[in-house]
């Protein structure tokens, strides 16, 4: 099979950088719903001009490219070894192209592999199948919103919603929690997969698979195609919005399928995909490895632009910020400010937090007054140069437990990322006067756009989405969501969407057969 090589690499390519038509329409209602001028109208903004630039460029549309996992069909007689040797090399590849950022960690030593191969990495499912051709679909799940995936067991009691129990009532409570328990962590409006019943690990897998259906078909189950609907329709009444800043999408899509169980297992499985929804699938000449049909996508069919205007178009009220930043213009900063970062600033995720919590700064680092954003990059290396390909916002919920530590013990004035953090670090705010910057989750061709230069890396040894990279940037935007006075939007959006929720909750009797 002389093409299957290139044909791997394409999908790869094609599924990282370019959005589906489904996906694509999708956000586009979800832009034109919002009320212009919001936060959430701001961010979808962003969110459609980093789509474009992504298409345009062939650059990863998020830096978090996650675990590549692959569904393959092959006819009979097909040997999978030699599919799965060829699918392998494809990875590394793409890796090496900067298409995928190197997501491959060893779990008992830390480190990471740097060709996003490894133990069981990349995930790949063999089936066989009565056609001619080989059919391989790819799905691309950050670890942002692979976090919030969520199982429930029933019967059980939700936050807000109260009891639910072994009936469809019950699994609608369940995946309207999914949706609220997911807030902006996981790139708000985000589309679910859902599977009702089967085991805990089987379960998981038929969710993730459900994310393979368009998100304009019906299912065949007329049951499950109403609860589809009523969750869409009650999801978007929550208020989360997009990346949890309140609005009025917060779902663009959610699919169920139902599997048999066990008599004493109910659980509910729920795959949270993010906005940036990224699969798509090949057929295959079973003889010469050449794409015979692309799958959700048309590749005759001009790609239509997203954006409306430039992404973000200023006012004029936006702050800008000038690292290092004084404690005075800190605490002049309040919840809802636009702020335009100008200068230098450091990456930091979790490799880099735990270190700094035992350890001094690396030689030459200096956190005071600094912007520290919570970021692992897409980066290619030419000679002694690194060049930013991709680099949006990482989860920040992740670093709750060194931040405020961190804060005081270095003297940094603006923590940067997405989905806000917890009462430890509102409190470090306040106290030591700094802020939190939301950036917008999965734009990662819009602010690699805002990189000048990489000056320099440190702990380069944690694999290069987890090294700290000090960059120079101009103009690059971010909503103030934690200020030094107390205020968190994330706790406000948490608080009133719960209240939302509660309202869509409806008393019910138990049952445990």
């Amino acid at each position: 099979m002389q093409f299957l090589a290139e044909s791997l690499v394409e999908l790869i390519t094609q599924t990282s950088t370019n959005l589906p038509p489904d996906v694509r329409e999708a956000m586009s209602r979800a832009l034109g719903a919002e009320l212009p001028h919001t936060q959430s109208s701001q961010a979808l903004n962003i969110i459609a001009s980093n789509i474009d630039m992504a298409a345009e460029d062939e650059g990863a549309i998020c830096q978090d490219t996650g675990m590549p996992t692959f569904y393959v069909h092959t006819p009979i007689g097909v040997n999978q070894i030699a599919i799965r040797k060829a699918i392998r090399a494809a990875v590394a590849e793409a890796t090496k192209l900067g298409k995928l950022r190197p997501n491959s960690v060893d779990s008992l030593t830390g480190k990471n592999s740097g060709d996003n191969l490894g133990a069981e990495t990349p995930v790949i499912h063999f089936e066989q199948w009565e056609h001619d051709e080989i059919e391989v679909k790819l799905i691309l799940k950050g670890g942002g919103c692979e976090n919030k995936n969520i199982q429930y067991s029933l019967p059980c009691d939700l936050e807000h919603l109260g009891k639910a129990g072994r009936t469809l009532e019950g699994v609608r409570k369940c995946i309207l929690h999914a949706v609220w328990q997911a807030q902006g962590q996981g790139c708000a409006p985000g589309a679910l997969g859902v599977c009702i019943g089967s085991d805990r690990a089987h379960g998981y897998d038929l969710a993730k698979n459900q994310l393979f259906r368009t998100l304009d078909d019906v299912n065949p189950n007329p049951d499950l195609a109403r609860l589809e609907n009523e969750i869409m329709e009650e999801a978007n009444r929550l208020g989360i919005g997009a990346m949890g800043f309140g609005g009025k999408v917060s779902l663009i899509g959610c699919k169920i399928v139902a599997a048999n169980r066990l008599p004493a297992s109910f659980f509910v499985s729920v795959a949270y995909d993010c906005w940036a929804y990224r699969r798509l699938g090949v057929r295959l000449d079973a003889a010469s490895g050449a794409i015979t049909q692309w799958l959700y996508r048309d590749p005759t069919r001009p790609v239509e632009k997203m954006a409306q205007g430039s992404g973000f178009p200023l006012t004029g009220r936006e702050i800008v910020l000038r690292p290092p930043i004084t404690e005075e213009q800190v605490r002049a900063l309040k919840v809802g400010d636009v702020v335009l970062i100008t200068g230098e600033c450091y990456t930091g995720r979790d490799a880099v937090h735990a270190h700094l919590v035992k350890n001094p700064l690396p030689e030459g680092v200096d956190l005071r007054g600094a912007v520290l954003y919570h970021c692992g990059p897409v980066m290619l290396q030419s000679g002694d140069q690194w060049t930013v390909k991709a680099a949006g916002p990482t989860t920040s919920s992740r670093e709750e437990p060194y931040q405020a530590d961190i804060i005081k013990n270095f003297g940094v004035r603006a923590v940067m990322g997405k989905g806000g953090m917890g009462r430890k670090t509102l409190a470090a705010l306040q106290e030591h006067g700094a802020v939190y910057l939301n950036a917008i989750g999965g734009a990662a061709q819009y602010y690699a756009r805002a990189i000048d230069q990489v000056l320099g890396v440190n702990l380069l040894e944690f694999g290069i989405p987890e090294a700290m990279w000090k960059l120079h940037v101009h103009d690059f935007m971010a909503i103030v969501t934690m200020d030094a006075h107390g205020h968190s939007l994330h706790a406000d959006v948490e608080r009133e969407t719960g209240g939302n929720l509660e309202s869509l909750g409806t008393p019910e009797a138990i049952s445990t057969h």
